[in-house]
């Protein structure tokens, strides 16, 4: 396509993505109790291949030609880096203090018991033939069904938080803390497998070593040094033009050294959120940033994901009941081991099925290693399809339990 060609292309995208999410976003809350998020993820879906392809191939792809993928694909990211810095503004550093050793002990459950899942089934995964390519190892197929199973839909998570009102909550924060702790784990597995398919070991120092520096700067040393953006804030009585072409360089920077590192974006963006002054400071910017976030970037990011979403393959009645085997172990493992650990840290029973609920959703995330696993030839489009049903169920159920279990009773007790 020409310049030209991609930006008729390109303004046509938007005004379809931004109404199509908007729609079934909408239709999510108000008929099926679901949060928004769920109902945009859901979108992006319908717009791939799945539905869209299948029943308009010539217009979907006249829509979304795949010359115009890598313009997506970087507002994509952008989008849900911008999303997850506006999280980490409203994130609690104190409270976060004080249940560090709870939220830590979610976390290792959650990367444990999928870890000996993983163990238990990727050799029968591999002996089931067509889901991993022939040149993986028994241990590549397990680094990758760790992190697969691992995963936590952390910007999924903090956005459900977010709608409920959850932000500040002792529920909230220890969901938040764990789903990132969580998520920097499946990241390394990644980096480790990346590493053993001819990236070099250099891949796994790079993001193991990069990752740790990088979040102990954003905790020991850059809270200090922001100081300063408040202090001339507070002289000026708000956030003026200049100022927010600051914050906004300093979000791009903290998201490209995550990226170079090989971790993700998203954590550089929360990891600078957390760090940010709070006052008019983290007000003001987030009343400026969050809506344009929302309304417009944030659906990038489903919309790119759905396009590389394929679920006919799962057609195969067999294939179909390896995927439902799957679902079943991954839920167990994950929200089950979340369970005990946040009952074994001391929190109620509500507070920790609601934790359980919410670590087991693996949303998009779990799109985004996957379609790594699916790239770099580690597993078939078969067994990415499995994966997908996966992300799918999980997030789908985590609204609904999360209700069921914890916000009926938050709200019978007056804790939101």
């Amino acid at each position: 396509m020409t310049p030209g060609e991609l930006s008729i292309a390109f303004f046509l995208q938007v005004a379809v993505i931004l109404v199509v999410c908007r729609l079934v976003g909408t239709a999510a809350q108000r008929w099926l109790g679901q949060p928004r998020v769920v109902g945009e993820m859901i979108a992006g879906v319908l717009l791939g291949p799945t539905l869209f392809g299948a029943v308009a191939p010539d217009l979907q792809q006249f829509l979304f030609p795949e010359d115009s993928k890598p313009v997506l694909f970087v507002i994509a990211q952008f989008g849900v880096g911008m999303y997850m810095f506006l999280v980490g503004l409203g994130f609690d550093r104190d409270e976060f203090r004080k249940g560090a050793k709870g939220a830590a002990a979610v976390s290792i459950a959650g990367m444990a018991a999928p870890f000996a899942v993983a163990i238990a089934v990727a050799p029968w995964l591999m002996g089931h033939g067509g889901l991993f390519t022939p040149a993986v190892t028994r241990l590549e197929a397990t680094l990758f069904m760790g992190a697969a199973i691992a995963i936590t839909a952390f910007p999924m998570l903090a956005r459900i938080i977010h709608e409920r009102g959850l932000s500040g909550s002792p529920l909230g924060i220890l969901a938040l803390s764990a789903g990132a702790i969580d998520d920097a784990g499946a990241w390394v597995l990644i980096a480790l497998l990346l590493a053993s398919f001819g990236d070099g070991p250099q891949v796994a120092a790079l993001a193991i070593g990069g990752g740790l520096t990088f979040a102990l700067l954003m905790v020991l040393v850059a809270p200090r040094l922001l100081q300063a953006l408040a202090r001339r804030v507070k002289i000026a009585g708000g956030v003026d033009e200049t100022m927010l072409a600051v914050v906004l360089t300093l979000f791009l920077l903290s998201a490209w050294a995550m990226d170079a590192v090989g971790i993700h974006a998203v954590f550089g963006g929360f990891l600078l959120g957390t760090a940010m002054p709070r006052g008019l400071l983290a007000s003001e910017i987030r009343a400026k940033l969050e809506p344009i976030t929302v309304v417009f970037l944030l659906p990038f990011f489903f919309t790119y994901s759905g396009l590389h979403t394929q679920l006919s393959v799962l057609a195969d009645p067999a294939l179909l009941a390896v995927a439902g085997i799957l679902l079943v172990l991954s839920i167990v493992a994950k929200g089950g081991a979340c369970y005990a650990a946040a009952r074994f840290s001391g929190q109620d029973n509500a507070t920790a099925m609601g934790i359980g609920a919410l670590m087991n959703a693996r949303g998009l995330m779990e799109l985004i290693v996957i379609n790594i696993g699916l790239q770099r030839g580690v597993i078939t489009p078969a067994l990415f399809s499995m994966l997908v049903v996966m992300a799918i169920v999980t997030t789908l159920m985590a609204s609904p339990l999360f209700e069921v279990f914890y916000a009926r009773r938050a709200r019978q007790k007056g804790w939101i």
